[in-house]
């Protein structure tokens, strides 16, 4: 008996200083930071900048790689299915909240999933086409109670489609939703009026605002962003509490080694103090949100309940 206890206790020893040694040693190749989401988007324009910057930090590569689908829950459950040892991160947002609520999931990103650091949160703007007879939030809702009017979205859950679910039930009207694989599929549509409606986030939406493409009628920041003062924020118009954004973070699997998740959060810190990555979320008037992992987490926790409860209270449905 005394033998096998000696044997176990070897066992045991040699795992822990093989798990240290891995863990001093990190990194020591590549990282892949899975981005869930479609090209073009703001997760994949923030991301870039980020990865770069951290790789400078950590001395290896961080790349990026594009997993887009389900509103981000094929690349989730990726990362989740994921060897836990810090060489694939999730650029998760803020369908990692939503999804609890409002979809079918395989796996629970609140206990397979750790997070490393928030990032930001950006908000977003209601979008119609700059042809469009529909000139300011009232038109909208005036079309929408006398003839048939649709919104896109990036995907089921995401914040484009809940955004739009909350329009639609707190102004009592019948609203279809069309979904999209990312926003960047769904402009053709909207510009040339094939769908009425949509909102995206600020970084991916301000080009297409500047250019006359599109126009927006309403933004979901608690007040008027200083990037397009003559939009009203959809709190002044009357939808008190409508002060919704999309928020990004990095969340590696829950088993990942605690020393390795320090690393990785130091790293992100430091990345977002860089000049590049400042001067990028500044560019799509990103606000603050917890960045250290612990308050993040926290947050992100907070965030699911938030949606939990529009769900049980059924302000916001999914209808299709």
């Amino acid at each position: 008996m005394q033998k096998k206890f000696s044997i176990w206790s070897v066992t045991v020893l040699i795992f822990l200083l093989s798990f240290e040694l891995r863990a001093q040693n990190f990194p020591n190749k590549p990282i892949k930071m899975v981005v869930p989401y479609a090209a073009g988007g703001s997760a994949d324009i923030l991301a870039r900048p980020i990865s770069i910057a951290m790789g400078q930090a950590l001395g290896q590569t961080v790349f990026t790689e594009l997993k887009p689908g389900a509103g981000g829950n094929i690349g989730a459950e990726f990362v989740t299915k994921s060897a836990p040892d810090g060489y694939t991160l999730l650029f998760a947002s803020l369908s990692l909240s939503t999804s609890l609520s409002f979809a079918k999931l395989n796996f629970d990103p609140r206990s397979e999933l750790k997070p490393i650091a928030g990032i930001a949160t950006l908000p977003s703007l209601l979008l119609v086409s700059g042809k469009s007879n529909i000139k300011n939030f009232d038109d909208l809702i005036n079309e929408a109670k006398k003839s048939n009017v649709n919104f896109g979205s990036a995907g089921p859950t995401t914040g484009s489609h809940l955004f739009g679910e909350l329009i639609k039930s707190r102004s009592k009207t019948d609203m279809a939703h069309i979904p999209y694989k990312g926003s960047g599929a769904a402009y053709p549509d909207l510009i040339a009026g094939r769908i009425t409606f949509m909102f995206d986030v600020m970084g991916s939406a301000l080009p297409q605002v500047k250019a006359g493409q599109v126009r927006a009628i309403a933004v979901t920041s608690p007040k008027r962003s200083s990037a397009l003062p003559d939009v009203p924020s959809l709190n002044e118009l009357g939808y008190s509490g409508f002060d919704v954004g999309t928020w990004f973070g990095i969340f590696v699997p829950s088993a990942t080694p605690t020393p390795i998740q320090n690393k990785l959060e130091e790293a992100v810190l430091t990345a977002l103090n860089s000049p590049e990555v400042i001067n990028q979320l500044s560019s799509v008037m990103a606000e603050p949100i917890p960045r250290k992992g612990a308050d993040f987490g926290r947050w992100y926790i907070e965030d699911t309940e938030k949606w939990a409860k529009l769900a049980k209270e059924g302000t916001v449905k999914i209808s299709d």
